[in-house]
């Protein structure tokens, strides 16, 4: 049985961790090969090998090893893939790889987060922990629910704990999420740990925060 190709999102996604380049650089490169035949994208060399009818056919080296060698369809060049990639870059078969080779690339940066990401791994602190707020769930019960404000090096974000997550965590503490996801929650993005989520607390401090003081 013939296997399967692996789409092109996927392939460029693997030589981008493999080689420690950005999949948009890699796209890029393989532009600026089209119109000049030979570009270059980090420790690799993007050569134009040819035109067919419907694709273009490139090779990838580094220093005078081949990488690899495929077909991308001219529109595939012209097209915006950075939702694409974003997900072929969390597909498992990608983030086994990114473990295999550097543990901390499994963890994302704040920046990178977009609205429906799942499997998010994040370091961050947290900065801020509002007065929780009593609100109705779709069960018909009550819930204190609180959304945090987390931080690392390249931005922030909200952070959505419910009940007995609240009290967990404490301003100043380096926190260890695995697992979440992206949402947007009234037009700004937020992390959820949904059922599968967890959330781990670094260097716990020994002050609680009066934010955890509910009337």
């Amino acid at each position: 049985m013939r296997q399967k190709k692996s789409p092109l999102g996927e392939h460029l996604a693997l030589v981008s961790v493999k080689y420690n380049v950005y999949p948009a650089e890699v796209v890029q490169a393989l532009i600026n090969a089209k119109r000049d035949g030979k570009a270059t994208c980090g420790e690799l060399t993007v050569d134009y090998r040819g035109k067919t009818k419907e694709d273009i056919i490139f090779l990838i080296k580094k220093d005078d090893s081949v990488v690899a060698q495929f077909r991308v369809e001219e529109s595939f060049l012209s097209q915006n893939n950075d939702a694409s990639f974003e997900t072929y870059m969390s597909t498992d078969k990608i983030r086994k790889k990114m473990a295999k080779q550097n543990p901390d690339a499994l963890f994302s940066a704040i920046s990178d987060l977009r609205s429906g990401m799942k499997h998010v791994n994040l370091k961050a602190k947290v900065q801020e922990i509002p007065k929780p707020a009593q609100v109705h769930t779709q069960f018909g019960n009550t819930a204190m629910v609180v959304n945090a404000i987390v931080s690392d090096e390249t931005g922030t974000i909200k952070l959505c704990l419910w009940e007995g997550q609240i009290s967990t965590i404490n301003i100043d503490d380096d926190i260890e999420i695995r697992n979440a996801q992206v949402c947007l929650f009234r037009g700004e993005k937020q992390i959820r740990l949904g059922k599968n989520g967890t959330l781990n607390v670094l260097n716990p401090t020994e002050t609680t925060t009066s934010a955890l003081e509910v009337d």
